[in-house]
């Protein structure tokens, strides 16, 4: 009887622990809204470094949400990944900004088919992440960033952004982390000298492994030296085992444009 009791006050107690980590999630990633010139607006959260400290400058890292967290509450784009960032222990070894927008309803981060086998980037960026490019600019003019240390990382279609805005920036970003997207394999050679970490689960139904796997082949091809990490059994949520990864937040925060 004793021990039925414990077990249904530790299961009471996790239930009870799950709505406060969501809640310190919220609480420590702000939410704002970008107006652009033409009066285009993006929803987004921003997480702050715990301390900043007078004089110093800080790593931006760029979160891009999948598919299912579009819309407009400025608040599901915060479901997964984010987080690690907001752990104790990774803010204090790894102090930062944590940039997370919110793609509107029936946009995309970039603009291709999901089911297609390859595709080709388009000409102009798509129009979220058209305004999330000027956001990073305000960004990095009225908070103390590090443009040496620049960072994207999203999953499933932000997986696809991920790709698609390194290929368009190679020279901003310091190191991407693409989960379960799929890129142009035509432009491999643009991201040769970029330190990138990709995962993907190889029972993924959602994305093909394919399109993670062939892009990973075309950059070696090209001469660089990507990471790789094929999940066995995983399917969608690869996203999970990565953010669990202990060598990744590491990984990440060591690499820095120029240096």
């Amino acid at each position: 009887m004793r021990a039925a009791v414990r077990a249904v006050l530790f299961v009471g107690l996790i239930a009870m622990r799950l709505p406060v980590a969501a809640a310190a999630v919220e609480d420590d990633f702000q939410p704002h809204v970008f107006r652009n010139a033409q009066q285009r607006e993006l929803n987004y959260r921003l997480l702050a470094p715990a301390e900043i400290k007078q004089g110093e400058k800080y790593p931006l890292v760029l979160f891009l949400h999948g598919a299912g967290e579009r819309g407009s509450d400025n608040k599901a784009q915060l479901k997964h990944v984010v987080s690690i960032f907001v752990d104790a222990e990774n803010r204090r070894r790894y102090p930062c900004f944590v940039l997370a927008p919110q793609c509107p309803a029936n946009e995309k981060w970039v603009d291709v088919n999901w089911f297609s086998k390859t595709h080709e980037t388009p000409e102009n960026p798509a129009a979220a992440m058209a305004l999330v490019l000027e956001v990073i600019e305000q960004l990095c003019k009225e908070r103390p960033i590090d443009a040496r240390r620049l960072y994207v990382m999203g999953l499933s279609m932000g997986g696809y952004g991920t790709w698609d805005l390194v290929v368009r920036k190679p020279e901003m970003f310091a190191a991407a982390v693409p989960i379960c997207g799929g890129g142009d394999e035509t432009k491999a050679e643009k991201l040769v000298g970029l330190p990138i970490w990709c995962f993907h689960g190889d029972k993924d139904t959602a994305v093909p492994v394919a399109r993670s796997r062939n892009m990973i082949e075309a950059i070696k091809k090209a001469g660089g030296q990507p990471k790789y990490t094929e999940y066995p059994g995983v399917g969608h949520d690869s996203w999970t085992p990565a953010t669990k990864e202990p060598e990744l937040l590491p990984w990440l925060f060591g690499q820095k444009r120029g240096g």
